[in-house]
C-alpha cells in the first residue's frame, strides 16, 4: 500500500424518499473503499505517523485499543505494510488469560495477530493509567524503543492527515458530517473546511470532554457543532432501531454502515433532516470513516443476547 497515492475518494449519492420530500441533498464519500483493514479516517490518520516513525528511523509502534477496537487491526496492517513491528496494548486483564480462545473468538484481534501483532493484556485500571511515564518504561522494558501513537490514532500529525479528506470540489456542500470517537477526523475537516461551510459532529461517546479535544486542533471554533443525542447510549452501545436503521439502509442505498460510528452519524443525519434542520437545497456531504471489518465481533455480541444482527451481504 502506498500511502501517498491515495488522495481522494468517490462521493457516492443517497437517494432516499426523505431526502426528496424535504428537498435535501445527501452524499457519502466513500473512505471505507480506501483498503479492506486501514481504511477511512484509520488510513488518515496513520499516513503520517507512520511517515515520523520510519524517519526517527524506529522499527516500531506501540499503540492502545479495546477488543474490537478498528484502530488496532489497522496500525498491525499499516506497520506490516510500512516494514514496521507492531505492539497492541489491550484493555481487559481477563483477554488474556486464555490468549488461543480469546484470538479464536474475536475476529479483529486475530486478524491483527495474523499481521503480526503482539498484545499485551492490561486491567482497566491499568489502562488508564497507560499514557504515564512508569506504564511507557515499563513498555519499552518489554519490547525495546517504539514510536507511540495515541488510543484512536489522534494526535497533531493524525489531524493534518485528515486534512485531506476532503477536496476542491467538495467545497460545494453546505454541510460535513462526521462521526466522532477521539476528536482528530473533525479537527481535520474543521481545518480544511471552506467558507460558509459547516461540520456537524456525532460522537459515538457520551460525556462533554470532545470539544476540549477538538479545540486542542484548531481555533476555528464558530465552523463547527457536535450533535450530541445520537450515541445510543456510549461507546459501542446500541439498539435495535440502529440495528434496524442499518440493515434498511444497506437495502437501499447498498451502503453498508458500521454500528459504532458511521449508522449513528447516518441515523443522526437523516433525522435532523426529519426534522426540517436544513433548509430546501441544501448540501450534506458525511463521511464514511470505515469500521466495516468490526461488524463481525459486534454481531458475535448481538448473537449472545439473541438480538438481530447487521447483514452484511
Amino acid at each position: 500500500m502506498d500511502f501517498n497515492s491515495i488522495k481522494e475518494t468517490e462521493n457516492q449519492q443517497v437517494f432516499l424518499p426523505i431526502l426528496e420530500e424535504k428537498k435535501v441533498k445527501l452524499f457519502i464519500k466513500r473512505e471505507d473503499l480506501i483498503h479492506p483493514f486501514v481504511s477511512g479516517n484509520k488510513f488518515r490518520k496513520l499516513k503520517y505517523n507512520l511517515q515520523e516513525a520510519t524517519k526517527l528511523k524506529k522499527k516500531s509502534i506501540l499503540t492502545f485499543g479495546g477488543a474490537y477496537s478498528n484502530h488496532i487491526l489497522a496500525t498491525a496492517v499499516a506497520g506490516k505494510l510500512a516494514g514496521l513491528k507492531t505492539f497492541g496494548i489491550i484493555r481487559g486483564d481477563e483477554l488474556g488469560k486464555n490468549i488461543a480462545e480469546t484470538i479464536e473468538g474475536n475476529p479483529t484481534l486475530r486478524e491483527a495477530q495474523n499481521h503480526g501483532m503482539k498484545f499485551h493484556f492490561v486491567t482497566r485500571e491499568e489502562y488508564r493509567q497507560k499514557t504515564s511515564f512508569g506504564f511507557i518504561e515499563k513498555m519499552k522494558n518489554k519490547w525495546g524503543d517504539f514510536y507511540l501513537i495515541p488510543e484512536g490514532g489522534t494526535n497533531f500529525l493524525a489531524v493534518d492527515g485528515c486534512q485531506e479528506i476532503l477536496t476542491k470540489e467538495d467545497a460545494e456542500f453546505n454541510y460535513i458530517c462526521a462521526a466522532v470517537g477521539t476528536g482528530g477526523t473533525l479537527a481535520g475537516l474543521i481545518k480544511s473546511l471552506k467558507r460558509r461551510q459547516k461540520v456537524l459532529g456525532f460522537p459515538a461517546l457520551k460525556g462533554n470532554f470532545l470539544s476540549e479535544e477538538i479545540k486542542k486542533y484548531t481555533i476555528k471554533n464558530d465552523s463547527w457543532k457536535l450533535q450530541k443525542g445520537y450515541h445510543f447510549g456510549g461507546y459501542a452501545k446500541s439498539n435495535p432501531e440502529l440495528i434496524d436503521f442499518i440493515n434498511n439502509f444497506k437495502q437501499e442505498t447498498g451502503i453498508l454502515l458500521d454500528p459504532i460510528y458511521t449508522g449513528k452519524m447516518v441515523f443522526g443525519i437523516i433525522d435532523l433532516i426529519k426534522k426540517d434542520t436544513f433548509e430546501e437545497g441544501t448540501k450534506i456531504l458525511a463521511i464514511h470513516t470505515g469500521g466495516i471489518q468490526g461488524i463481525a465481533g459486534f454481531n458475535q455480541e448481538l448473537i449472545k443476547k439473541n438480538e438481530q444482527t447487521i447483514n452484511v451481504e
